[in-house]
Order: structure tokens, then C-alpha cells, then sequence
């Protein structure tokens, strides 16, 4: 039978996920050796964090790890998945070349959590979530937890060719939250803001870390194409699985990729979507393409048996429910209502939910600015963290949560500039002096020390800014008859008779009333 590309007159992508979370407890999934993907460890020599158990010596036997349990727990509710009452181990026969025991100890037919759903809103043109426009509802097939495998390095340490592979068994035992989604994504760009909202969920729980460099989270897309053909049929490409992706860029280049070249792959081959059918391909970034690592195996093909050396487990409701009422507000939600009752931009709440610290920077210098109305207060911070605070962490190369600045001075910044007693510029100064680990003072001792604190005298500044609309009357006018952008030049003329101590927004507010504008 003969195929052309003139043949099909649709095509209809279908995405699902598998999505690798690295947790970051102290010791791994099933022994007391280090676990890399926790700070303390992450950057600890070659197979140096090993023990009897990750090296499957004879008489080692797997322990489970409680921690990583409830991590796994925690996440799958906050996907909205049920959590099993009984849940097993199972061995997953396979060659792992850096594995020592030759087997993965995983979750098959009774996995830990399921049955989910998670809403991933629309994006605008900037690739930011829109909480206004449709939400997608991505199904969640699983949430189980593994082991991870150790890494394969083709290179020496230093960069030099060799000849042979070397194994680093650091990651080996590594525990591993495993979710599967089911095929509902449509675009590359749900896929994507589907990821980056994972992630956000991830961290905010405080299960991983999260750095996708290091491969704390990897994503591997499954892909294909449904083709409506010019004679009424429809047919599905076989199943693409493009592996080990750690980064959006290249997850949303493998999606485009495939969605590219599928139909072309069916006109030359006329397969179709079956058993035995799946292929595991890699991603070259350099080349932004796909390349065949090889055909897929099956379930069967693993030889799934139940793990005889580790007990099943069977969370109680009390437990569940537990974990649940302790579920934070999460940042997707958090997103959305920075937007509402901060009337911030969505780049900014944004970059605010973005990283765990910085959000609760964020929210606790709100708390901190007493006596400020809510919303103003928001949005107070979020300038002073958005401006001041991004500018120094720019200088020196680090994040906003690595300057020395607390809530506490945040706040005190904000009370002082919200109420008129020191100028826009004389904020910024204070910032960047309590950046550094703050002169050992409140704010206000430094404002004073420094010359920055604005002496309030309402009669002056009436009768300087009579004086100036008075030697400045078509300034004035244009303000009186709309154009309050011209207020500019009168604030200017104020500001000098006030010698530069007077408030500038005060002075801008006091014009415009006079004229009419406020």
C-alpha cells in the first residue's frame, strides 16, 4: 500500500509523562548509606557513599526507608491521588550495568499512590501560567516509589577519551518517585508548564531539591501521533519513550521534534501504535533531535515478582489524613493569588513562587510590616524584593535568598517608605546596607546614622508647593486639564526648595491635589 504525506490531513499530538523525582532524604531507599540527592552529600567523591546493601554483598538485606515513604505520600496527595491501603516491593529483572544486585527494587501492580489529577492552567505568550484562561486536567495513572541506578561515565573524570565506561555507584539506591500521567497532553506547552509546576510542587514540599543539572527530576516523554487519513481513518504512530530529559528546554525540543518528524516515519513505514511496537530513544541536544537507543521492552519482559525481603505497606487513614491536613498552600495556588490581591504581574508572582525561600521571604516580610494594609503590603515587598533585592543579587551572582537581609528589615524598610519618612532612593540604600549582614542596628537607627530619615513639615510643604505652582503656572495648567505626567517638573522644583528632604511621593500626592488630579 502506498503512503504519502498528501494522505493525511490531520495530526493530533498525544503526550504522557514518566516523571523521576530524586528525594532528598539523609540515607537511601532501602540501606543506611548517604543519599547524594541531600545537601549534605551532593557533592561527595565517587562511589564513596555505598555500603554492604548498594553493593549487594552476600547476607545484605533491604530495609525501607520511612522518610522516603511519606515524601512519596505527601506528593501523591498533593496530585490529588488516592494512597493505597496495601501497597508491595517487586523486583524488576533487568541488566543494570550499575547496579550491583542486577535488579531494581520497585512498585508494578500495587503502587503506593494513584488515581490523581492535577489542572494545569493555560500560558500566555510569555510561557507564563494564566490563571484566567482554560486549564487543562492531566490524569494521574501512579505515583510509586524505586530505586535509582547508579551513573555510567564514558569519559575520565578530567575530560579525557577512554576506551571503557567507568561506574559511580553514589546514586545507586538512591530513592526514586516514579509518576506516570496519563496520555493527555496536547501541546508542548501544557507538557512543559506541566513540569515546571511539578517542580514547584516538589520543592514547596521539601522532598527534593530539585536541581535539574544534578538530575533530581528527569522527565521522560512518551509520544505519538494520531493521523486522520484522507479516507476517513485514523491511525496512531507507535509510541516514542525519549529518555532522561533534564532540563525544559529539551523536554519541549524532543515533544516539537517528534511532532515534526512522526508522520514522516509513518509514510515510510506504515507502522502503527501495538505491542512490541514502543522505542526508547535519546535526545542530542546539540543536533535537537531524537536518536534510536533501543526498542522498549513490556511489562512482561521484566519478570515482576514480589520482593520476599521487605514487608508490604499499609498506611493507616489516620496517617494519610495526617499528611494531608499538613499539605502547604501550594505554588500554583500561591501564583494565583499574588495576582489577585497584590495586583502583582504574573512575572513577578512568578519569580516569587519560583523558589521555596524566597516565597517565604516574601510572605514573611508582609507579616513583618505591622500597621500596613494587607494588599499594600504585598505589593510594598514584592517591589522592595523585586527591585532592591534583585539588583544586589545580580552584583554578586547569587540568589535574593542568599543576601544577608531578613523579613524583619524587609518589613522595617517597607513601614519607613510607605509612610513617607524616607525616599525611594534612601530605601534602596538601607536594602543594600542590611544586605551584608546588616551594622548590628534597627533600620531606623541606620536611616538615622546615615541622614536619610525625612523630617515631616506638612506647613512647608503646603506653602512650597503653592510657591511652586505659583512660578509655574502652565506646568500647572497641563496637570489641571489631564496631563499629569507634566506633575514631574513641579515635584523636581519642590524637592529643591525642600533642599532634598522631603518625600517625593508626598510631594507628587500633595500636587496633584492641589491641582485638581488628586
Amino acid at each position: 500500500m502506498s503512503r504519502s504525506l498528501e494522505d493525511i490531513r490531520s495530526v493530533r499530538l498525544i503526550v504522557g509523562l514518566e516523571i523521576h523525582v530524586e528525594l532528598a532524604t539523609r540515607s537511601k531507599m532501602f540501606s543506611r548509606a548517604p543519599n547524594p540527592a541531600c545537601t549534605e552529600h551532593e557533592n561527595a567523591e565517587p562511589n564513596t557513599l555505598t555500603d554492604a546493601t548498594v553493593l549487594a554483598l552476600p547476607g545484605s538485606l533491604p530495609v525501607m526507608n520511612l522518610g522516603a515513604v511519606e515524601m512519596a505520600m505527601r506528593v501523591g496527595l498533593a496530585l490529588g491521588c488516592r494512597v493505597a491501603g496495601v501497597s508491595k516491593w517487586d523486583r524488576k529483572n533487568y541488566f543494570y550495568p550499575d547496579m550491583p544486585k542486577a535488579y531494581q527494587i520497585s512498585q508494578y501492580d500495587l503502587p503506593l499512590c494513584f488515581d490523581g489529577a492535577v489542572d494545569v492552567p493555560a500560558v500566555d505568550e510569555q510561557g507564563l501560567p494564566d490563571p484566567e484562561g482554560p486549564a487543562a486536567r492531566i490524569g494521574i495513572i501512579r505515583a510509586h516509589l524505586e530505586e535509582d541506578a547508579g551513573k555510567l561515565l564514558h569519559e575520565s573524570p578530567g575530560g579525557l577519551p577512554i576506551d571503557h565506561s567507568i561506574v559511580d555507584l553514589n546514586r545507586a539506591g538512591t530513592p526514586l518517585l516514579e509518576i506516570v500521567t496519563q496520555p493527555d497532553f496536547r501541546t508542548a506547552d501544557q507538557v512543559v508548564a506541566f513540569a515546571r509546576q511539578l517542580r514547584q510542587t516538589c520543592r514547596a514540599l521539601g522532598v527534593t531539591l530539585g536541581v535539574m543539572q544534578k538530575g533530581h527530576m528527569r522527565f521522560e516523554p512518551n509520544i505519538n501521533v494520531a493521523l486522520m487519513l484522507s479516507d476517513g481513518r485514523e491511525v496512531r504512530t507507535p509510541v516514542v519513550e525519549v529518555k532522561n530529559l533534564n532540563s525544559f528546554r529539551s523536554l519541549r525540543g524532543a515533544i516539537e521534534h517528534e511532532l515534526k518528524e512522526q508522520p514522516g516515519r509513518w509514510v515510510s513505514d506504515g507502522l502503527e501504535m501495538g505491542p512490541g511496537r514502543k522505542t526508547t530513544r535519546g535526545w542530542d541536544d546539540e543536533r535537537q533531535a531524537t536518536y534510536v537507543q533501543r526498542h522498549k521492552e513490556d511489562a512482561e519482559d521484566y519478570r515482576y515478582f514480589p520482593d520476599p525481603d521487605l514487608p508490604l505497606v499499609a498506611p493507616d487513614q489516620a496517617w494519610v489524613e495526617r499528611l494531608r491536613d499538613a499539605l502547604p498552600e501550594l505554588p500554583s495556588a500561591k501564583y494565583a493569588r499574588f495576582i489577585r490581591e497584590f495586583d502583582l504581574t504574573r512575572k513577578e508572582a512568578a519569580t516569587l513562587v519560583e523558589e521555596p525561600e524566597l516565597t517565604r521571604l516574601y510572605e514573611s516580610s508582609i507579616g513583618a510590616m505591622a500597621g500596613i494594609e494587607y494588599a499594600r503590603a504585598g505589593r510594598v515587598a514584592a517591589n522592595l524584593l523585586l527591585q532592591a533585592g534583585l539588583k544586589r543579587a545580580n552584583e554578586r551572582q547569587m540568589s535574593i535568598t542568599e543576601l544577608a537581609i531578613d523579613a524583619t528589615a524587609v518589613g522595617a524598610i517597607g513601614m519607613l517608605r510607605e509612610s513617607g519618612r524616607v525616599s525611594a532612593a534612601a530605601a534602596d540604600e538601607l536594602f543594600g546596607a542590611f544586605c551584608d549582614g546588616g551594622p548590628g542596628r534597627s533600620v531606623e537607627e541606620e536611616a538615622g546614622s546615615r541622614g536619610l530619615l525625612i523630617v515631616r513639615d506638612d506647613a512647608a510643604l503646603e506653602r512650597w508647593c503653592d510657591e511652586v505652582i505659583a512660578g509655574n503656572s502652565r506646568a500647572a495648567e497641563d496637570v489641571r486639564t489631564g496631563k499629569v505626567q507634566a506633575v514631574g517638573r513641579l515635584v523636581g522644583e519642590v524637592m529643591k526648595k525642600a533642599g532634598g528632604a522631603a518625600d517625593a511621593k508626598t510631594v507628587r500626592e500633595t500636587l496633584l491635589r492641589k491641582l485638581g488630579q488628586g
